[in-house]
C-alpha cells in the first residue's frame, strides 16, 4: 500500500497538466455554447471547425494504425536500430496522416489548399514572381481595394507563396499534388526532432517520445495546412543547428541559417524560433554556429528585399490587415486562453501532462536536461505567440511548428502515463477527424 504513495506524488505534475488541458478544452467549448458568446470562428470553438460526423475510406486504416501503434509503438521505438527507427517514424507518420485525411477521400488532402483563401489560386495566376514581390506589401491592406491579397497571402511573408509557385511550375499545383507534398514534408518533422534530441545526447528520451511525435491529433491538420510545411522546415533547421553546434561545422551552420531564415519568410510568427535556437546552443554548450547561421539567415531575408519585399514595411501592414479583419472582432478575453485550448486539441492533452512533468526534471541527467531545454523553449514560444495576440483562433494549425517540441516532453512521463497517454492521443485524433469538419 505504501509503495503507491510515492508513485502518486511523482505523477502529480502530469496529472495537473492533463487536468488543465481537459479543463481548457471543455470550457472553450462550453462557454460560447452556454452563453451565446460569439467568438467569430466556425461553429465549434475553439477550433475552426463544424460538427460533421462521418466515416470514409480512411476510417479502417486509421483504426488499424491506432491499434497497432498503441500496442507496439513503444516497444519498436525502444528496440529498433536508430536509422531503421527513423525510417519507421517517417512511414508510420505518413500513413497516419493520410489515413486520417482519407476519411474524406482524396478530397481530404486537396480541399483546403484549393480554397480561395489559400496559396494555390494565387500561385497559379502568378506569371512574374519578381513583379509580385515588388507589389507584395502594397496589396496587404484591405484599402488596396479589389487587388488586396487573399487572407493567407496577406497574412504571411512571400516565402510561402514562392513555395507554391515553385510547386505549380513543376506540375504539382493541383490541390491534391500540393497536399501530398505538404504531407510528405510534414512526415519528416518527427524525424528531425528525433535527430536533434539524439545529437544533443538524448537518444533514450527521443525513443520514448517517438510514438507521441508520430501518432496524435496534430496529424489532422498536417495534411491540409501549409503550416505543416513550415513546421518541417523549422524542425530541420533546428536539427542542422544542433549538428553544427556539436560538430563545430561551418557547413551545417550555413544550412541551419538558410532553413531558419526561410522560416522567417514563411511566417511572421516564426522569428520566435530564435528562442529554440538559443536553447539548442545552450544544451550543446557551443556558440560556434551563431555568426555563420545568423549571416545565412539574414541573407535569405536580404534576397527577398533585393527582389522587392520589405519585411519591415510588411509588419505594420499585416498588423492593420489582421485587426481590420476577423482578428479585430475576435475577443481577446476568450482567445487568450481559448488558443491554449485549441493547442490542447492539436498537440493532445498529454502534451500538457509532459510539459507539467518538466517541473520534476533532473538536470544532472544529460537526456533530461536536453528535453527540458527544448520543450521549455517550446512552451516559451507558445506563450509569446499567445501574448502577441496576433493569433486569435486557428492556432491548431498556426502553432504546428511548436507542437513537436512540446510533445518531446512526453519522454519524461512515467511508463504507465506514456502507455495510456498514447491511447488518449489516438482516440482524440480519431474523434476530431470523424466528428468535426476542420477548416484547415
Amino acid at each position: 500500500m505504501t509503495s503507491a504513495l510515492p508513485a502518486t506524488r511523482r505523477t502529480s505534475p502530469a496529472a495537473w497538466g492533463l487536468a488543465t488541458a481537459v479543463a481548457l478544452m471543455v470550457l472553450a467549448m462550453a462557454v460560447p455554447a452556454a452563453t451565446g458568446w460569439f467568438v467569430h470562428v466556425n461553429s465549434f470553438p475553439p477550433l475552426h471547425a463544424e460538427w460533421h460526423p462521418r466515416v470514409g475510406w480512411g476510417t479502417v486504416p486509421a483504426l488499424l494504425l491506432a491499434v497497432l501503434g498503441v500496442r507496439h509503438a513503444a516497444s519498436l521505438a525502444d528496440s529498433l536500430p536508430w536509422r531503421r527507427l527513423l525510417l519507421v517514424v517517417f512511414l508510420a507518420g505518413l500513413a497516419w496522416m493520410l489515413a486520417l485525411a482519407f476519411v474524406d477521400g482524396s478530397h481530404g488532402v486537396s480541399r483546403i489548399l484549393g480554397e480561395q483563401y489559400e496559396y494555390l489560386r494565387t500561385a497559379r495566376s502568378t506569371t512574374d514572381l519578381h513583379a509580385t514581390l515588388q507589389e507584395y506589401v502594397s496589396r496587404i491592406r484591405v484599402e488596396a481595394g479589389p487587388r488586396h491579397w487573399p487572407v493567407h497571402i496577406a497574412g504571411h511573408p512571400p516565402g510561402a507563396l514562392t513555395f507554391f509557385v515553385a510547386l505549380d511550375r513543376i506540375g504539382l499545383g493541383s490541390g491534391f499534388g500540393a497536399g501530398m507534398v505538404v504531407t510528405v514534408l510534414a512526415a519528416t518533422t518527427a524525424v528531425a526532432v528525433l535527430v536533434t534530441a539524439r545529437v544533443l545526447g538524448a537518444e533514450g528520451a527521443a525513443r520514448r517520445a517517438a510514438p507521441f511525435l508520430v501518432l496524435g491529433p496534430a496529424a489532422v491538420w498536417q495534411s491540409v495546412s501549409a503550416d505543416a510545411m513550415f513546421a518541417a522546415t523549422a524542425a530541420w533547421g533546428i536539427a542542422c543547428l544542433a549538428l553544427a553546434a556539436t560538430r563545430r561545422s561551418l557547413g551545417w551552420s550555413v544550412l541551419a541559417g538558410l532553413l531558419l531564415g526561410s522560416c522567417v519568410m514563411l511566417s511572421y510568427g516564426l522569428p520566435l524560433l530564435g528562442v529554440l535556437a538559443v536553447a539548442v546552443l545552450v544544451v550543446a554548450r557551443s556558440w560556434f554556429p551563431l555568426v555563420p547561421a545568423a549571416v545565412a539567415a539574414l541573407a535569405v531575408v536580404l534576397v527577398f528585399a533585393v527582389l522587392g519585399f520589405s519585411y519591415l514595411e510588411a509588419l505594420p501592414a499585416i498588423h492593420d490587415r489582421y485587426f481590420e479583419g476577423v482578428g479585430g472582432r475576435r475577443p481577446w478575453e476568450y482567445w487568450m486562453w481559448g488558443d491554449l485550448a485549441a493547442l490542447a486539441f492539436s498537440a493532445g492533452p498529454i502534451a500538457f501532462a509532459g510539459v507539467a512533468q518538466l517541473s520534476r526534471a533532473r538536470f544532472r541527467d544529460a537526456g533530461t536536461r536536453t528535453v527540458a531545454w527544448l520543450s521549455g523553449a517550446g512552451v516559451a514560444m507558445v506563450l509569446l505567440a499567445d501574448l502577441s495576440q496576433m493569433s486569435r483562433a486557428e492556432v491548431e494549425r498556426i502553432w504546428l511548428p511548436f507542437v513537436p517540441w512540446l510533445l518531446l516532453s512526453c519522454a519524461l512521463l512515467p511508463e504507465p502515463w506514456r502507455r495510456h497517454g498514447l491511447l488518449v492521443q489516438v482516440v482524440l485524433a480519431l474523434a476530431v477527424q470523424h466528428l468535426l469538419l476542420t477548416g484547415w
